[in-house]
């Protein structure tokens, strides 16, 4: 029988988790496994839990709980689950749960760089990437298009934030990604010393001079190439793009110099994508 508890009073601290506390708050950084983050749709859900990820409980308007909410809760029938009418849990959010169901979970505890880039041949580096649209989108194309690993830097903003996660569609728990260097000072050194010393060739997309069109065949042969994509708006720094052994950029038309982040993410991937 699910473990189901009426909302009746939005201040209660269990509930804090989905109605307060923000991305950093529900993040810790000093002591990481005490982290938790939210998960929305039954999708991403499962995805999470199927990674392995631990629920601390459930958010649900009632209807889900025999719903589609149902598989899920089979799988976890020890976990509490919050629920009550549409409207009294949109005034705890402060939206309507469009997909129905949340999931407040134990953040896992974070990976190695180097053990998420063993044995693996492409991998996606984000450099300062603040909007979490973005670095959820460019999770979903490495997940789709065959990139092995997303490392992000110090500066980047939290492949498990909320909306990350949600825009990922759970891709998030499908490609492995790790932090690279632990403070601003780690990256781009010694940061890009260390993706060489891996075996990794590193591929700045990046404008001007010297830069060399992603289809160019050099490129799609390189055994293991590490594709390191710029923060919105300045892309990557000076520094960053004068180290990497490539500079790339995607040939336009019309005048157009850039796409966003994500999009340029998007084709990089697809055209750069190990071959057999």
């Amino acid at each position: 029988m699910p473990n189901c508890i009426e909302v009746t009073d939005l201040r209660a601290p269990e509930l804090a988790v989905y109605a307060s506390l923000t991305n950093a708050q529900l993040r810790s950084r000093l002591e990481p496994q005490a982290g938790i983050f939210i998960a929305e749709s039954a999708k991403v859900i499962r995805l999470a839990l199927d990674a392995g990820c631990e629920p601390v409980s459930f958010l649900m308007e009632r209807r889900h709980v025999a719903g589609q909410a149902a598989p899920l809760l089979a799988r976890c029938p020890d976990v509490p689950i919050y629920t009550g009418e549409r409207e009294v849990l949109a005034s705890l959010t402060g939206y309507a749960l469009t997909r129905g169901v949340l999931c407040a979970m134990r953040r896992p505890a974070p990976a190695r760089w180097q053990d998420v880039c063993r044995n693996v041949r492409r991998i996606a580096v984000l450099e300062n990437i603040v909007d979490a649209s973005n670095v959820g989108a460019i999770f979903r194309s490495a997940a789709a298009l065959g990139v092995d690993a997303v490392l992000t830097t110090p500066s980047c903003c939290d492949p498990l934030g909320r909306r990350a996660v949600r825009v990922s569609m759970g891709c998030v728990f499908l490609v492995p990604w790790a932090q690279i260097g632990q403070t601003h000072a780690d990256w781009p050194h010694p940061g890009l010393e260390a993706l060489r010393a891996a075996g990794f060739r590193t591929a700045a997309l990046a404008l001007g001079e010297g830069c060399v069109p992603v289809d160019d065949a050099r490129l799609a042969g390189e055994e293991k190439l590490a594709l390191i994509l710029g923060t919105e708006g300045d892309g990557l720094g000076a520094g960053t793009i004068a180290a990497c052994d490539w500079r790339v950029r995607i040939p336009m038309r019309r005048g157009v110099d850039s796409l966003n982040v994500a999009a340029a993410a998007a084709v990089a991937f697809w055209q750069l994508r190990a071959r057999a």
